[in-house]
């Protein structure tokens, strides 16, 4: 048996000439971990690099720059045609009617008032002076006293005709019958331009503004 036959070969096999293989040691399979990981961190890498570049070119960054909900179009205020529900209730002065009542000691307020009132368009009830609940006791301009129900509709009214009035409501269920009881502020009723003027703006209020996207 020659010197470089194996051991446990029994001599069948004979390694001749002047080369001979050589024995290499395996690599570590933590190696081969750490080479899977490393490659895969490199890919991933690679990815985010051009996907960050091709957020740039398209405008991305400076959406990103601008804070959260900056890509979204910025939202401007637009009219909304649509009228309110209360405007949609309000009776006309013509269906109104207005007892008039002073509060005062100065005589004639109620008269006066209610024939300018009258001539307003509104129908006039009872006028006069007040009950004891109310004589002498209104300090501002007046009251203007009506069924709960009055209260977004005949009553607003009535109060386009004197600014600063009070409104207040009672037990009559009566909806388009109010009472106007003159104060000790009254001087009286609102110029009819300025009362046409607020009665046209509460017929027919100008539309909400609400908000559409808006990209420019």
């Amino acid at each position: 048996m020659s010197m470089l036959t194996p051991p446990g070969m029994g001599g069948k096999y004979r390694i001749t000439g002047d080369k001979y293989p050589r024995m290499r040691r395996g690599r570590p399979r933590s190696r081969i971990v750490l080479a899977v990981v490393a490659s895969v961190a490199a890919i991933g890498l690679i990815g985010w690099g051009s996907f960050q570049l091709v957020d740039i070119f398209t405008g991305g960054a400076k959406a990103s720059a601008a804070g959260p909900g900056s890509s979204r179009c910025a939202k401007k205020p637009s009219a909304s045609p649509s009228p309110t529900k209360a405007a949609a209730k309000l009776p006309a002065p013509a269906r109104i009617k207005v007892n008039v009542f002073n509060a005062t000691t100065r005589g004639g307020l109620a008269k006066d008032t209610a024939d300018e009132l009258k001539k307003r368009g509104f129908a006039i009830g009872d006028v006069g002076n007040a009950t004891k609940t109310y004589d002498k006791k209104v300090k501002g301009v007046g009251i203007l006293l009506g069924a709960a129900s009055a209260s977004d509709a005949a009553l607003p009214v009535l109060g386009t005709q004197l600014s600063g009035a009070e409104l207040k409501s009672d037990t009559r269920d009566k909806p388009t019958e109010v009472d106007l009881i003159i104060g000790k502020d009254f001087k009286g009723l609102t110029p009819k331009a300025k009362a046409d003027k607020a009665l046209r703006a509460l017929s027919d209020p100008e539309p909400a503004p609400s908000s559409s996207p808006s990209c420019a």
